[in-house]
């Protein structure tokens, strides 16, 4: 149940703030900053540069991409506190790691239609494990495709051929990634070992099997490393994905495939399916291009797999507000 509240206070900023920081980004690099301005009830969402992949993502897309889901969860966690959330992308061109602002004006007559989607915030998370390859009803399917498409992107569900196409270019680029010095010391970096007490980065424990067949290209975080790797295990026969992209691929664009791939992920997990993202073939342009549907202008941004199975293995998250937080909103704050 929402609960409007007129005034931005602490509690308030927490709720929206932790519901940001919750979102996926790559390597769970957790690439944002947020800085409040509690008397006009302004929260702009900036980039940190200190967390980024420049080998693997040096034009900072996926940044972008990161960054758009913590603005989706930020909005849905400010509808449902009852908040009507204004959000404009890339505000100041003067500023160029100010990547969008939320402006929490009072409550409409007709709430935003996602806010049903909060109590999927904290349950949503990456599964790298095998499905159970059980198909996702279509009306399910659909629900996924719209939510995408509500938020100005497109979500593809290919055929088998296409599929096979799709995870054969997501195979190549494992392999290369596997062969390259300067990624796998960028990976390297993002692993987090038990009990470093670390926030971002992918922990060991949250590792996942590889596919004993080979037929489905899960990432190798571990790489080369003398670290226990989970045995192979046999994944599902016929991987379900589907490719989020769209029209353009400016960086708007890449905030908006951000905000499209956490909504339908939210979707998914409210309706009881796991996902995991499959992007290593959007780290090569070469790939990338390959990637693309006949249509003009697609921009693959994300190749999404999804179906049903075990939970996995959950990465850890910075702390929305720290321990030093105010008792009463600052008039500026920044986290």
């Amino acid at each position: 149940m929402s609960t409007y509240t007129p005034r931005v206070d602490v509690t308030a900023l927490e709720t929206v703030l932790s519901a940001a920081v919750a979102a996926p980004s790559i390597h769970n690099t957790q690439p944002w900053r947020f800085r409040v301005e509690a008397a006009t009830g302004l929260l702009q969402v900036r980039a940190d540069r200190a967390r980024v992949l420049p080998v693997a993502d040096p034009q900072r897309r996926a940044q972008y991409v990161s960054v758009g889901a913590a603005v989706l969860n930020l909005r849905v966690a400010a509808a449902h506190l009852g908040w009507e959330p204004v959000v404009r992308l890339l505000p100041d061109p003067h500023d160029a790691d100010l990547l969008a602002d939320v402006r929490l004006a009072g409550p409409r007559e007709n709430p935003p239609d996602y806010r049903w989607l909060y109590s999927s915030v904290e349950r949503r998370h990456t599964s790298r494990l095998p499905f159970t390859g059980r198909p996702v009803p279509e009306p399910v399917v659909a629900e996924m495709t719209g939510a995408a498409q509500s938020e100005g992107a497109r979500l593809w569900v290919p055929d088998i051929a296409s599929i096979r196409r799709l995870l054969g270019l997501t195979a190549v680029a494992e392999a290369r990634n596997r062969t390259s010095p300067g990624r796998i010391a960028e990976t390297r970096h993002w692993l987090t070992a038990p009990g470093t007490g670390g926030c971002y980065g992918i922990p060991l424990t949250a590792l996942g099997p590889q596919d004993q067949r080979g037929r489905i290209p899960m990432r190798d975080f571990s790489g080369p490393l003398t670290v226990p790797h989970p045995p192979a295990r046999r994944f599902e026969r016929h991987a379900q994905v589907a490719l989020l992209w769209t029209a353009h691929d400016r960086p708007q664009d890449w905030l908006r495939a951000g905000q499209a791939l956490e909504r339908v992920l939210l979707t998914a997990t409210a309706r009881g399916v796991r996902t995991s993202m499959l992007h290593q073939a959007m780290e090569w342009p070469d790939l990338r291009a390959a990637a693309r549907l006949p249509q003009q202008r697609c921009n693959p941004q994300i190749l999404i797999r999804y179906g049903y199975g075990p939970e996995g293995g959950r990465a850890p998250r910075a702390r929305a507000l720290g321990p030093d937080r105010p008792s009463a909103p600052p008039e500026e704050r920044e986290t």
